[in-house]
């Protein structure tokens, strides 16, 4: 179907152009949306008619969209979500939780103007686009994590996105007494005093192999 423009369309065309799209995108999206409008000579007509007063109400909205575009961009946004000691999160993160939580921080935004590839399945920072106006997008940055406390030190960068999901490593506390830690211990120390163990014992059960075989030997001679 041929259309001509209302406004600027991604990867399509700009207002006023008159293209070729398939019939369903034209019927389901774009003529009741009022983006566009079928190109015949009337609508044509029209649109030269009312090309001056078109292009004022979409410079106001895109205006409107800078100055809106301006206060979105400066927050960071948390979104608290259950995740597994790896950072995946029980669920995901769509656009629509997006959407909920820049409505919460007073922006009036659709679901369909967050531009997510993916839903989100992992704690950490995530900087998404969120489309105002046909010419005006905005990076915003999502902190999912698992905790307030988690999410500002995220911000702060004071832990990575790799760090929270790292395995829990010795605590030197839970080995020694209260207050009883060498200061000189660290935990490659105790690493290592656990492979001089493992070795001992491989020593003493090689050595306890020999005897036995010693004994063996001597009631054979008797």
């Amino acid at each position: 179907m041929e259309v001509i423009l209302l406004e600027r369309i991604e990867r399509l065309g700009q207002m006023g152009d008159v293209v070729v799209v398939k019939d369903g995108f034209a019927r389901n999206f774009l003529l009741p949306k009022n983006k566009a409008l079928r190109a015949n000579k009337e609508n044509l007509e029209f649109f030269e008619k009312e090309k001056i007063n078109l292009e004022a109400k979409n410079l106001k909205l895109k205006n409107e969209a800078e100055a809106v575009s301006e206060k979105i961009v400066v927050n960071n946004y948390i979104i608290i979500r259950q995740a597994s000691d790896t950072g995946q999160l029980y669920g995901s993160v769509n656009s629509g939780d997006i959407k909920e939580k820049l409505q919460e921080e007073g922006f009036s935004i659709e679901k369909n103007q967050v531009v997510l590839d993916r839903p989100i399945k992992e704690i950490g920072h995530h900087e998404i686009r969120v489309k105002l106006h046909p010419e005006v997008t905005s990076n915003i940055s999502i902190y999912i994590s698992r905790s307030q406390e988690e999410a500002e030190a995220l911000i702060k960068g004071e832990i990575t996105k790799t760090e929270t999901a790292k395995e829990d490593t010795i605590n030197l506390e839970e080995i020694f007494e209260e207050g009883a830690v060498p200061e000189s211990v660290n935990e490659e120390d105790v690493a290592l005093d656990e492979n001089e163990v493992t070795s001992e014992e491989e020593t003493n059960s090689d050595s306890n192999a020999d005897l036995s075989n010693e004994e063996v030997e001597d009631k054979s001679d008797t």
